[in-house]
């Protein structure tokens, strides 16, 4: 997301640096994405749509998220991968790039 957010529209916080300043609970913060729009501070699939909002490229599906019932079937598909995201993290812990391969 970072590189596609090409004019810096997005300020990022790695709340996992204890350095960070976090304006939530720092577990709360860890368990789903959050996000900032407005000064309305949103989670989960909403956070994710306000990102996308913010990006030029992934505009039409923030927009195409302000539906409520595109949301509810974004934030049901997000509670998923939720279940499923330790699971891909042991895989990625596993599975580490040849020396030299870009990443």
């Amino acid at each position: 997301m970072r590189r596609l957010d090409r004019h810096g529209a997005i300020a990022f916080l790695d709340v996992a640096t204890p350095e960070a300043t976090c304006p939530l609970d720092r577990v709360t913060l860890l368990e789903r994405f959050h996000t900032r729009e407005g000064g309305q501070m949103l989670s989960g699939a909403a956070a994710f749509a306000a990102m996308w909002r913010a990006i030029p490229l992934l505009r039409p599906l923030g927009l195409a998220a302000r539906s409520r019932w595109v949301l509810w079937l974004l934030e049901r598909s997000y509670r998923g991968f939720l279940h499923l995201r330790p699971a891909l993290q042991r895989l990625a812990r596993g599975y580490s790039l040849p020396s030299g391969a870009p990443r």
